[in-house]
């Protein structure tokens, strides 16, 4: 492919009319990171033999699932065609695509003017392609439909350039076809990049304000800080100050990503580059913050993000537990590239010490999870997921409840769970079959709207707790892989939720509690009792497993005694004598049951509440 010409000069630092900040943003496997590949080949950052695919995605587990996590900025020289002897410098960021990690793409879009939407036309317009609109709507980019993937047999390319071009409000002649595979219309993209998307803002005299979009840490270097300058000018080794925090730090290195990090003198108005501190501590260098310099630096910060918020709940516990200190210390290391990862201390009578962690959803657990066993070499439990509920007491107190063992005894007035605002796209000989599982979740109905003649969007309030299972397996089952789904918190509701209580020999087990639907506690309690009584050994004396709400038990099973054969050396003789030993063996059986308990193993406890058959549900979702 051909690469800029080598006497084209590189823009000044002083000329922010030669930039451009563009991301990049799609449903999950539309073609992104592809597209940012050819970016990179067409433009010669990076040579031919060491051009490999799904360049920008780093980490292992991206490269196994073909998924992005993490946003990833690179820095791309390109002369336009219409006018040659200029070359503009663009700042192109690769965004995820999945739902759960909408909070880095969030980052991206606040670092830029503006974002190619990309389309895959074979499938046309999912989910998380609207989501990602909307976002891209409120932080007012110039918006670039593109399809992708138009050399595929099944490519539709005139059906969903007429859908792209009324979502986004424009002609379908303005829909660019490309192809990120071949490398197809790519340069005539980055043609419309510089011709459209406008040139950064910022007086160049002001002190310098720069808003940190991301940090990641690396373990020889300390936190490099990724940042885009609005005003003014940061310089080589001068002293910043973080203004939310106040901490002032040395600038060791300063410079872009071409994609690998080049030192450079400073960076300018406009441009997207890293910062090197020294700094250890993640925390001291928080996204959304604002950079300046320590010496005649900015009064006002600019306008941060808002903080991610937790949707899911899971206890995360280490199989053997001298590992305790090990999983804080792989936690705190990760949350250095994670600022969305959020965990407190928790104990557990059956699994012992561990963390309960905030995650973003049931992908964003899978991934953390496997990241600290691969990267850090833990062995853990992951406890089934759950929401943040809010109980009110008769007399007015308040309870946030993380986990069901905390869920308060005594009187309740009101029980409040969140509830998220789903928008599902599907053919439409598929709406029967989508509004049947949510009526089933306890969904309403908001809205229904259809895209195309076949396509429907449909748009439903359901509770979260009902969408962190299975809820998107049975979405695709029930759809044959055709629907997508997205959604986003909107508040909470009251709702008639039970605290199920499972009892072994009368006495509660706290790790085997659970919150659910008044309607749905009797199932629930039938399924967990009949799973222990397979579980759990048989001991020497009888066992009843109860499911009990409150004092109610609503659901029983048995696990029988061992018995010794106290009648093997009766040979023959009166019946008397066979009922005077088995009456004695009732006796000791009866002083057992008083003084005995039951002995839970392991096994139990980790297949109860793992999340391990219903976190599938989340790989490689929406």
């Amino acid at each position: 492919m051909p690469a800029i010409p080598s006497h084209v000069p590189e823009p000044s630092r002083t000329d922010p009319a030669l930039i451009r900040n563009f991301c990049i943003i799609a449903h999950i496997d539309h073609g992104k990171s592809t597209l940012a590949d050819r970016m990179l080949q067409l433009t010669g950052v990076v040579e031919q033999r060491q051009m490999r695919a799904q360049y920008l995605d780093r980490m292992d587990i991206e490269r196994e699932r073909g998924i992005t996590i993490k946003s990833q900025a690179v820095r791309l020289p390109w002369a336009p065609t219409h006018d040659k002897g200029t070359a503009h410098i663009l700042n192109m960021i690769d965004t995820p695509g999945h739902v759960d990690f909408t909070y880095e793409v969030s980052r991206s879009l606040a670092a830029c003017e503006g974002t190619i939407l990309l389309v895959d036309a074979a499938q046309g317009i999912e989910a998380q392609t609207l989501a990602n609109l909307y976002l891209a709507m409120e932080n007012d980019l110039t918006i670039i439909p593109v399809l992708n993937k138009i050399d595929l047999p099944a490519a539709q390319p005139e059906k969903f350039a007429e859908e792209l071009a009324n979502l986004v409000g424009c002609d379908p002649d303005d829909v660019l076809k490309v192809s990120a595979k071949t490398g197809l219309g790519v340069d005539a993209l980055l043609d419309k990049v510089v011709a459209e998307v406008p040139a950064p803002v910022g007086v160049k005299d002001a002190p310098a304000r720069a808003m940190i979009f991301d940090s990641v840490y690396d373990s020889y270097r300390g936190v490099v800080t990724y940042v885009r300058v609005v005003d003014g000018q940061l310089n080589k080794r001068e002293r910043i100050r973080m203004m939310s925090t106040g901490a002032t730090h040395e600038l060791l290195e300063i410079g872009t990503n071409s994609p690998e990090m080049l030192a450079a003198d400073g960076l300018g108005v406009g441009e997207v580059g890293y910062l090197i501190t020294g700094v250890k501590d993640v925390r001291q260098s928080k996204v959304g913050d604002t950079v300046t310099s320590q010496h005649k630096g900015a009064e006002d910060p600019l306008g941060g993000y808002k903080d991610p918020r937790p949707m899911v709940f899971s206890g995360l516990y280490p199989l053997d537990g001298s590992d305790y200190p090990l999983l804080r210390e792989a936690l705190d290391k990760l949350q250095l590239n994670d600022a969305a990862l959020v965990y407190e201390p928790e104990t557990s009578a059956a699994l012992g010490f561990g963390f309960r962690v905030g995650f973003l959803g049931l992908l964003h657990l899978d991934v953390i999870r496997e990241r600290l066993e691969r990267e850090f070499g833990l062995d853990l439990i992951a406890t089934a997921p759950n929401v943040v509920y809010r109980v009110i007491m008769e007399d007015g107190t308040e309870v946030d409840v993380t986990n069901p063992s905390e869920f308060p005894e005594g009187k309740i007035d009101e029980v409040y769970e969140p509830v998220v605002r789903a928008t599902l796209l599907a053919p439409t000989e598929f709406i029967g079959a989508i509004m049947e599982l949510c009526q089933t979740r306890r969904g309403t109905l908001l809205g229904m709207d259809y895209l195309s003649e076949d396509r429907v969007e449909i748009r439903y309030t359901l509770p979260l707790a009902e969408i962190v299972f299975d809820f998107f397996d049975q979405l695709k089952s029930k759809t044959r892989g055709y629907a997508s789904l997205d959604y986003e918190p909107t508040g909470e509701q009251t709702s008639s939720l039970v605290k199920v209580d499972i009892l072994l020999h009368g006495d509660k087990v706290d790790a085997f509690s659970a919150i659910t639907h008044k309607d749905q506690a009797y199932a629930y309690g039938v399924r967990l009792v009949a799973k222990l009584k397979e579980l759990i050994p048989r001991q020497a004396f009888e066992v009843p497993v109860q499911a009990a709400i409150g004092s109610r038990v609503i659901a029983r099973e048995t696990i029988r005694a061992i018995r010794k054969d106290v009648l093997a050396k009766c040979y023959g003789g009166d019946i008397s004598r066979k009922r005077k030993l088995l009456e004695k063996q009732k006796e000791g059986k009866k002083r057992m049951k008083m003084v005995g308990s039951v002995e839970v193993p392991q096994e139990a406890f980790i297949a109860v509440l793992s999340s391990d058959d219903s976190a599938g549900s989340g790989k490689g979702k929406k």
